[in-house]
């Protein structure tokens, strides 16, 4: 009797501690799983397709014409006709006289002037929205052109009358300017806005 009790122990002893040892190896296979949710959130983030769409508009503007500069311009004036109130419509054109295609985008600059390297006289000209602001790409010897209004400035009694030898022109996005020879008459209020221009047109 002793002799199978003894026996008995011994089994119960070598059955009892290999239960216990089975267990972690479940544990750490679902603390292992756990974090993979967190590894798909660096690839949730698209990231690496922001740059590439961000350098497409880039390397299309690369490939653009540079803007038109004074430099390789010519100014000109077309009338094409009077308007009411004393106003005068006309036909501002720039045309490139360099070798290479430029882009004229938007608005020009322009102001009345007592001569070439003369200061401003009274107000510049506003922006009139009539028509859309466009690219233009200029070829070599093409021209752009704005409709650009002048209103007689005797029709402002207040107006403190000054001559003009022609009108300084900006291109678009350009410090430098153009000198049109064009004698008029200008009023030296800053408050009278004789000139409204458009934005730039193909030809």
């Amino acid at each position: 009797m002793a002799t199978a009790a003894a026996a008995a122990a011994l089994v119960l002893a070598g059955c009892g501690p290999s239960q216990p040892q089975q267990q972690p190896t479940t544990s750490p296979g679902t603390d292992s799983a756990s974090p993979a949710p967190t590894a798909t959130d660096p690839a949730s983030p698209s990231g690496s397709a922001t740059p590439d769409a961000t350098a497409a508009p880039s390397s299309s503007a690369a490939g653009s014409p540079a803007l038109c500069k004074a430099a390789g311009l010519s100014a000109a004036t077309d009338a094409t006709g009077g308007g009411a109130a004393g106003s005068v419509y006309m036909k501002l054109m720039l045309t490139n006289k360099g070798t290479e295609p430029c882009l004229l985008r938007g608005y020009p600059g322009v102001s009345l002037v007592a001569n070439a390297t003369g200061a401003p006289i009274g107000a510049p000209a506003t922006r009139d929205n009539t028509a859309p602001a466009v690219d233009v790409v200029l070829a070599p010897g093409k021209s752009g052109t704005a409709v650009l209004r002048y209103t007689q400035a005797k029709n402002y009694m207040e107006c403190k009358v000054a001559d003009a030898a022609g009108y300084r022109i900006y291109p678009p996005e350009d410090k430098a300017s153009l000198f049109l020879a064009k004698p008029t008459t200008a009023c030296t209020n800053a408050d009278i806005t004789l000139l409204s221009v458009g934005a730039f047109q193909p030809s």
